[in-house]
């Protein structure tokens, strides 16, 4: 008998040269949606886009890419 499982989610981005790994806050939520829920908390992240997912560790893996630019 086949048996399947779905993946679990890891939402990352990088931030000072250090990786934060996000828990999936509900398995209902879009990835967009997760990046909106946790903007309230890193503000950094209004501006992100999104990269993924790409399975690897069991697991499907979005990055967070942050779009930081300079004024001027």
């Amino acid at each position: 008998m086949l048996i399947t499982t779905p993946l679990k989610r890891v939402f990352s981005f990088k931030d000072k040269q250090q990786d934060i790994e996000l828990a999936d806050p509900s398995e209902t939520f879009s990835p967009e949606a997760v990046l909106n829920f946790y903007a309230q908390t890193y503000p950094i992240l209004t501006t992100a886009s999104i990269e993924g997912p790409v399975i690897a560790d069991d697991a499907l893996q979005y990055k967070f890419v942050l779009q930081i630019g300079t004024k001027g």
